[in-house]
Order: structure tokens, then C-alpha cells, then sequence
């Protein structure tokens, strides 16, 4: 198992924007794609403006097989078009991650 560990930060005061058009024009292409997230989290506290999403892929293969799904529907490039149009990304930071052994995460 794999899992992709998604950070992002966005420009103070955005967030609300941010996930407002994720969930308008993004949710649905990128669920068809990698189905549903293990989580999808918005800091609280420690480095501030920033949310998580981790995605449960099978073996790298199967993420690239899913990512490259998802980068040729139609619908996520309308997304990402209006994503980088509003500007309230600053950075991304991603991270492949095996659960440990004991880990309760299951297949």
C-alpha cells in the first residue's frame, strides 16, 4: 500500500475560497479518479493556511495509472485552470508514504 500525502498552503485568508472551489470544480474528477480520500484535513494549529489530503493507492504503479486518468479528464482541467486563475496556492508538498506494520490502516 501506498499512500500519497498531500500538503498544501494557500495565501492567508483563502482557505474558505480554496476548498469552496475545490469542491465545485475539482472533488468530483478527482474522486472518479483516486476514489475516496483517506483524509482530507485543515490545520488548526503549527504552520497555519495549510491542508492535507492522503490518497490510498495500491503500489506506485497503480498512482501513476490514476494520476494520469485524472491529468487527461476534461473536468480536472477545468480545475486546474481555475486554480492557478485564482492564485491562492503558494506552495505543495507531496510525500509517498507506507504504513508501518502496525499501522491500523488496512488494504
Amino acid at each position: 500500500m501506498l499512500i500519497d500525502h498531500r500538503t498544501y498552503t494557500v495565501r492567508p485568508g483563502t482557505m474558505p475560497q480554496q476548498l469552496k472551489l475545490y469542491e465545485e470544480f475539482g472533488m468530483t474528477a478527482q474522486k472518479r479518479h483516486l476514489g475516496e480520500p483517506l483524509a482530507y484535513l485543515i490545520a488548526e494549529s503549527g504552520e497555519l493556511n495549510t491542508y492535507v489530503h492522503l490518497w490510498v493507492c495500491k503500489d506506485a504503479a497503480d498512482r501513476a495509472t490514476k494520476r494520469a486518468a485524472m491529468q487527461a479528464d476534461p473536468e480536472w482541467q477545468v480545475f486546474m485552470r481555475k486554480n492557478a486563475e485564482a492564485g491562492y496556492l503558494i506552495k505543495q508538498e507531496n510525500k509517498l508514504m507506507t504504513p508501518a506494520p502496525f499501522a491500523p490502516i488496512k488494504n
